[in-house]
């Protein structure tokens, strides 16, 4: 494949950071590929130019690995972004995504999978070292730098024509359009309480006991720090609370099963909370820069279906539920979340095209819709006046999209196999479109071995893949592709933007204008999804948080002042 620019631009930088600070830019060194025309420039150099010294309009390819590291330096020297971005990384996990284990994805791995002479990784890390360590640099060690950073960019000069038969070239762009949005998002960061975190932080050690013999008191599942499995068996059976069990006849105590039980009996949130706080949350750990944001990788297209996989510990969204409540905007200022709302069904309704899941969306609340469809509820029935059946059939609902067996259906719900059987035909029955599509999806992936998003991200069958992987594939793939879509929006047009959290977006503003950021960002967002399923637009939710007040996720609110009460 011919490449149609003008000029086709290669580049590295390097640099140096503080965990959760923006970066301090080292040096740039840039290759056009058609001429090899080199560009070699130090931090003085750069920080004196005003914009990019070579071209980034439509007429020309930005080219990198993992472009988010890139355009870091470009943002934090005031520099525009290119229009036109290949990010190698984001095609090479696309080609060599599968059902089977995640495959390392490096430039180095990249470069040994098509069999090119890549750079030591002695070499790299004693670089790295030098960059990393220091603040100031002889002149020879500046020249080794340079050369370094060089050695990147004639790597990709190698990789580039290695994988250009393979790439898809409009749907690689887009990926490359939404590592702009990730490299702004990253730069914004997500400001924090910096009074309250401290604290935390010097006395988390002494909190976590207390914290223990507060909400122990209620279960008595614990020795000392330590979660005993028989105590925790007893407490089940003298509440007559249902859990699923291992294939050993163990009980499964893993965080996913906890955070789904925790859903469907408040009983269990707190016990759910403490573990996860003892457990994931390292308040140390969390990526803070001295402009008190929260700053994190999001590592994109890292998971199979495409979505961001941000550290569970320097990220903010990461850990339990309650430490969010350290999200709080400045003086002046405002935050908002903004998310769609039950993203996952109308995805599932549209692609599906079933007639009775895009009438249960557009309802407006898609699981009484689907109660009264299958008669379970009456007509009249609200959220207020039948709470516990609305509950079952969300589950039922979300559950089928991954698709959970009668067994584990049983199991969530506390209920019998034999219960959880008829939800799952009730479902069948409302739904038939949808069955039929969900299981044409799973033959089309085992015999073409191949599966596609709206957008492009492609996922390959080998090996002994779980059925469940493909039949959530689209959804999941698609709900990436609209974040993708999103973001990109919403951050070209000027909108502070500070993450996205799987189904949302958490934007920044001025407190006067954060209602107008929101109004632009919600049309945004149904735009995104209008775009991607075409016959369905998704409805938006949004919560605003002025300064003096805090995010706060409602899983999380009574932890939060349970915690905040033992620091004072």
């Amino acid at each position: 494949m011919k490449l149609p620019f003008r000029e086709v631009w290669l580049c590295d930088t390097e640099y140096r950071a503080n965990a959760g600070s923006r970066c301090h830019p080292v040096c740039l060194v840039a290759l056009e590929y058609f001429s090899r025309r080199e560009i070699r420039l130090w931090w003085d150099e750069l920080v004196a130019l005003s914009s990019c010294p070579f071209s980034l309009g439509n007429d020309s390819l930005f080219i990198a690995y993992s472009a988010p590291a890139e355009f870091g330096t470009f943002l934090q020297l005031g520099w525009q972004l290119p229009l036109r971005v290949l990010d190698l990384f984001a095609e090479f996990r696309a080609l060599r995504n599968n059902t089977a284990q995640s495959e390392p994805s490096s430039l180095l791995d990249a470069m040994r999978h098509y069999g090119l002479s890549a750079i030591d990784c002695g070499h790299k890390d004693s670089m790295r070292e030098l960059i990393l360590n220091n603040e100031e640099y002889s002149a020879e060690e500046r020249v080794a730098i340079l050369d370094y950073c060089a050695e990147d960019v004639y790597a990709l000069a190698q990789l580039l024509p290695a994988m250009l038969s393979e790439i898809d070239l409009p749907r690689a762009l887009f990926r490359g359009r939404y590592q702009c949005a990730v490299a702004r998002m990253e730069f914004n960061g997500i400001p924090l309480d910096m009074e309250t975190l401290p604290n935390l932080q010097n006395k988390w050690d002494s909190i976590k006991e207390k914290l223990v013999r507060e909400i122990d008191s209620d279960f008595g599942v614990f020795d000392g720090l330590i979660f005993k499995r028989d105590r925790f068996a007893d407490w089940l059976s003298r509440n007559n609370i249902a859990w699923p069990f291992l294939e050993s006849g163990e009980l499964d105590l893993t965080e996913e099963t906890f955070r789904e039980r925790a859903k469907a009996d408040p009983r269990v949130a707190p016990l759910h909370e403490l573990r996860v706080s003892l457990s994931k949350l390292k308040l140390n750990d969390l990526s803070v820069g001295e402009d008190g944001r929260n700053r994190a990788s999001l590592m994109p297209f890292r998971s199979k279906t495409g979505r961001n996989q941000p550290s569970n510990t320097k990220f903010i969204f990461g850990p339990s539920t309650w430490i969010r409540g350290l999200i709080k905007p400045e003086e002046g200022r405002a935050i908002a979340y903004i998310d769609w709302s039950s993203q996952e069904l109308g995805i599932a309704a549209s692609l599906s095209n079933d007639p009775a899941m895009i009438a249960a969306y557009e309802a407006g609340d898609f699981y009484l819709a689907f109660a009264k469809m299958a008669k379970a509820v009456p007509e009249n029935a609200t959220k207020g006046t039948h709470p516990a059946e609305r509950e079952k059939f969300k589950v039922v609902s979300l559950g089928v999209l991954f698709g959970l067996s009668e067994h584990g259906l049983a199991s969530k719900l506390g209920v019998s196999v034999v219960e959880g059987k008829q939800l799952l035909r009730l479902h069948r029955q409302t739904f038939p479109q949808f069955w039929k599509w969900t299981e044409g999806v799973t033959m089309e992936g085992s015999l073409s071995g191949r599966l596609n998003t709206v957008f492009g991200w492609p996922i390959r069958v080998i090996g002994g893949f779980r059925t469940n992987t493909l039949k959530n594939f689209p959804v999941q793939g698609t709900g990436a592709d609209m974040m993708r879509l999103a973001t990109c929006l919403t951050t070209e047009q000027s909108i502070q933007v500070c993450c996205p959290i799987h189904d949302a977006l958490l934007i920044e503003s001025l407190d006067e204008k954060i209602e107008e950021d929101v109004a632009i960002a919600r049309a945004l967002m149904a735009e995104a999804s209008r775009a991607i399923l075409k016959t369905l637009t998704l409805r938006t939710d949004a919560k605003i948080v002025r300064f003096p007040e805090r995010y706060m996720d409602p899983r999380g609110e009574i932890m939060w002042g349970r915690v905040n009460n033992l620091v004072s």
